[in-house]
């Protein structure tokens, strides 16, 4: 039991290593080109009739930070962020609905 426990805590920590990394150095080499959607509302001529995007006033909104004058690291820092948000809120429901063992009766 103790084997697997610790294989399991390696694996996920291996594997949240790998999710920072892509986070946060993979963004670097990031394409600067708009994303699908971006491009063909600019080749179909509807891009500026869009509104404004809820997130505007967000400190990582449109895939940067707020604050960071470099666009490389500021993309790195905002998918670090998303990262970590992703995990707490993710770990967050996986513990408050995890199943719980039925209590034991007592006779």
């Amino acid at each position: 039991m103790r084997g697997t426990m610790a294989r399991q805590r390696r694996f996920l920590a291996i594997g949240l290593l790998v999710a920072l990394l892509v986070a946060g150095v993979g963004s670097y080499y990031a394409s600067s080109h708009p994303d699908g959607l971006e491009y063909v509302a600019g080749k179909t001529g509807f891009l500026d009739s869009a509104d404004d995007p809820v997130d505007t006033g967000s400190p990582f909104a449109d895939y940067g930070t707020k604050g960071v004058d470099d666009e490389r690291l500021s993309g790195g820092i905002a998918g670090v962020a998303g990262v970590g948000l992703t995990l707490l809120i993710g770990g967050g429901l996986f513990w408050v609905l995890r199943r719980r063992p039925a209590p034991q009766r007592q006779d």
